[in-house]
């Protein structure tokens, strides 16, 4: 409730939390390097910000800058790198504008409800491909549809 009307919330935290422990438990299990895991509203907001113990500094940035710059352009952080990868004046013209949340590599995806996005993920720790995989495990655990949808798992 905010004020006297009740307040929409497209991406709760307890589906927030699902998504973070999925992506965190699937990394485990794969004996992934530790992860740092970042889930935001279709606002950019944070709603679940989970680290593993030795995930590195750095690693909060690098996730919210993932998600946070998937959700700037409406589409996955390797759609963007894919994109954009001509253009590195351009990546760096974005991430200088957005205040460094822009990292144009796997690990960014979209949470999808009903084909509008309500949220992403940002992961990061390990190989990129590896970090993406994480998120879109997370999201699917959760009952959402990820973009990009198909699994990238040639990092096996």
């Amino acid at each position: 409730m905010a004020g006297n009307f009740p307040l929409h919330v497209a991406l709760p935290l307890a589906k927030a939390e699902i998504i973070a422990d999925e992506a965190l438990r699937v990394a485990t299990a794969e004996k992934m390097m530790p992860m740092t895991v970042v889930v935001l509203d279709a606002g950019g907001q944070v709603v679940c910000l989970k680290r593993q113990d030795g995930s590195g500094i750095g690693r909060v940035e690098i996730a919210t800058a993932k998600a946070w710059g998937g959700l700037g352009f409406g589409e996955s952080s390797r759609n963007l790198g894919a994109r954009l990868k001509e253009r590195l004046g351009f990546q760096v013209a974005a991430a200088s504008a957005l205040d460094g949340r822009f990292a144009a590599a796997p690990g960014g995806v979209m949470i999808m409800q009903d084909g509008a996005i309500i949220g992403a993920v940002g992961v990061s720790g390990d190989a990129s491909e590896k970090d993406e995989y994480c998120a879109c495990k997370g999201i699917q655990k959760a009952g959402y549809a990820s973009e990009p949808s198909e699994l990238d798992e040639s990092w096996r």
